[in-house]
């Protein structure tokens, strides 16, 4: 899959494209690419970054870094990304302007968009303008019950179950390993001191499994209370696993919060429950 950050780096020649943020890439977001998919191919994701609403000044807690929406839309199919970087000017700009410059000169000939899709200075470019406009215009009615926002809310309550149903996948955490306190090891289970970006959404404290490098993982999301900790830390132990994981990039899978954390009245009793936790974790399953 070909990514391009300017229109000029795609070939020239017709395409269909898909544009939006698509933070997640939620079944919402697969739903649209499977209607412009259908319009023939290739297919062109137009996506932005960063996201739109914090250029224009708005908090929002994003479900996926740049790089893993793009590995997720290359599943999903897409034969080429657009990343058009989202500034103040590129807000301001017309509408008619952004369609002349960007998706008139990829060669887009048909536009899917979700049907709330809005572009432009003040937001007035729509599904209309583009058809005015001389682009053959297909608008995808919204899944009720799916969008980022409801994906966020759940995982920010630690329902990694039902965030799953929305997102048609488990979901992930994403950072790089980093040094921790290397207290997991002398416990007898090592874990990965994820770091991760600040402008990701971290889900609610608590014990997760999951998987990471087609390993089941238990997670501790949280600041270690048993060792009157402060700082929020991400640590996945791998079941299994050997080897030297610093450095790393890792995409962690979130399956089911286990437990809420806490302290416990001897580290004897800590590791009893940790142990516990692995075993929960041996037995867990994706969500469906």
């Amino acid at each position: 899959m070909k990514v391009a950050h300017h229109p000029e780096e795609l070939a020239a020649g017709e395409c269909v494209a898909a544009i939006g943020s698509f933070d997640g890439v939620h079944r919402g977001h697969r739903r649209v690419l499977e209607i412009a998919r259908s319009a023939g191919p290739p297919l062109t994701v137009v996506t932005f970054w960063p996201h739109p609403r914090l250029v224009l000044g708005n908090r929002v807690e994003l479900l996926s870094t740049l790089e893993r929406r793009i590995e997720l839309l290359e599943e999903a199919g897409v034969d080429e990304v657009l990343v058009v970087e989202f500034t103040p000017g590129l807000a301001a700009r017309e509408p008619a302007e952004f369609a002349e410059s960007v998706l008139r000169q990829i060669g887009a000939k048909v536009i899917v968009v979700g049907e709330n899709f809005r572009f432009g200075r003040a937001a007035a470019g729509d599904a209309a303008l583009l058809e005015r406009l001389g682009f053959e215009v297909r608008t995808v009615p919204t899944l009720e019950g799916v969008s980022s926002t409801e994906v966020r809310g759940l995982l920010r309550e630690g329902d990694v179950v039902a965030a799953a149903r929305l997102l048609g996948r488990a979901p992930e955490l994403e950072g790089t390993v980093v040094l921790g306190d290397q207290r997991g090891g002398t416990l007898g289970y090592p874990t990965a001191n994820l770091s991760v970006p600040p402008e990701l959404l971290v889900p609610a404290f608590g014990i997760y499994a999951g998987s990471a490098l087609g390993h089941r993982a238990a997670i501790s999301i949280g600041v270690n209370p048993h060792y009157g900790g402060g700082e929020r830390r991400i640590e996945p132990h791998l079941l299994d696993f050997e080897g030297d994981l610093y450095g790393r990039r890792l995409v962690v899978e979130l399956w089911q919060r286990l437990r809420e954390e806490r302290a416990f009245s001897s580290e004897e009793e800590l590791v009893a429950q940790i142990a516990r936790d692995v075993e929960q974790t041996r037995a867990a399953r994706p969500p469906a």
